[in-house]
């Protein structure tokens, strides 16, 4: 029995991923191997369950690629702001040889990557004004992840970063602790940030997939032709999740505009030009060459 953790609650595109997966596998294996889901962070927040991962407590979970970065190095690529041009961009460099040499490098830390999930595009949202350009978010206090990347980020586009945790930002808007933040639009939609900042700015500054992380310990206990089920049944959860996203992020902008929420596409070009400095720090360096390899993915 494989365990596998995840914060998410069971209506989550990505929990339905998992329980397909788990059907796949027990298919694919003949009842062999099966997997035992624990969501709603029951087992622990996201680098709880990695740490839970890298001593074999646990066999599988789902984590943002961003607090990855604290572990390898390699994975801020993904927290670069306008890195790919767009949805398909992305999953087609996931999907190459590029992805699978960063899903590798996690080896590293004792932990071995199975798939990307789709975490669709981050923009910013607000509470009292709708950023059209990065000057509107000049002395805003915008809440981001915990990763160096996402507050360099923010920094470079004027505002002020806030790193605190996801559960904690419908007050934190509510209250005036923070101005903004930024997320995918379904998370956005789901949590109910609307309620308290109403004005959402298409600007799609980052693509941070979910990554599908299993326990080296459990890699390496599983023979070949486990393992080959394994891969299988998580290729059928990374494809069905991808459909199930595109669908949410549809039925989540009508509903969002349903409420009364103001929907902005700012022209992206400024917001582009106020972060290019981030990859260009990177010339000259073995993350510059991979940044220069995933823009010239077609």
């Amino acid at each position: 029995m494989l365990t596998l953790a995840h914060s998410l609650d069971p209506g989550h595109t990505v929990h339905k991923a998992m329980e397909l997966m788990g059907e796949r596998l027990a298919e694919y294996s003949g009842g062999r191997l099966r997997i035992a889901i624990y969501p709603g962070g029951q087992l622990g927040s996201e680098r709880e369950t990695v740490e839970l991962l890298q001593i074999g407590s646990i066999a599988m979970t789902k984590v943002s690629a961003s607090p990855l970065e604290g572990f390898v190095p390699a994975m801020k690529v993904f927290s670069l702001p306008y890195l790919f041009r767009d949805r398909g961009h992305q999953l087609r460099v996931l999907d190459s040889s590029i992805g699978r040499q960063l899903l590798d490098s996690l080896d590293v830390a004792r932990l071995h990557g199975l798939g990307y999930y789709d975490a669709g595009a981050r923009s910013f949202y607000t509470r009292d004004r709708a950023v059209r350009s990065p000057g509107d978010l000049e002395g805003m206090k915008i809440r981001v992840m915990k990763s160096p990347t996402a507050v360099r980020m923010v920094s470079a586009l004027g505002g002020s970063p806030t790193p605190i945790s996801l559960g904690e930002i419908y007050t934190a808007l509510q209250q005036g602790v923070v101005d903004g933040a930024e997320n995918n639009v379904p998370t956005y939609y789901r949590m109910r940030h609307y309620e308290a900042a109403p004005f959402f700015s298409l600007d799609e500054h980052t693509f941070v997939p979910d990554v599908l992380l299993l326990s080296k310990r459990a890699w390496d206990r599983l023979d070949e032709q486990e393992r080959g089920w394994l891969v299988q049944a998580a290729d059928d959860s990374v494809r069905h999740q991808r459909t199930l996203w595109e669908q949410e992020v549809r039925d989540s902008l009508a509903a969002l505009e349903s409420a009364g929420v103001e929907v902005v596409y700012p022209d992206k070009a400024p917001f582009r030009e106020a972060v290019a400095g981030m990859k260009a720090d990177y010339d000259g360096t073995p993350t510059g060459e991979l940044i220069s390899a995933i823009e010239a993915v077609p």
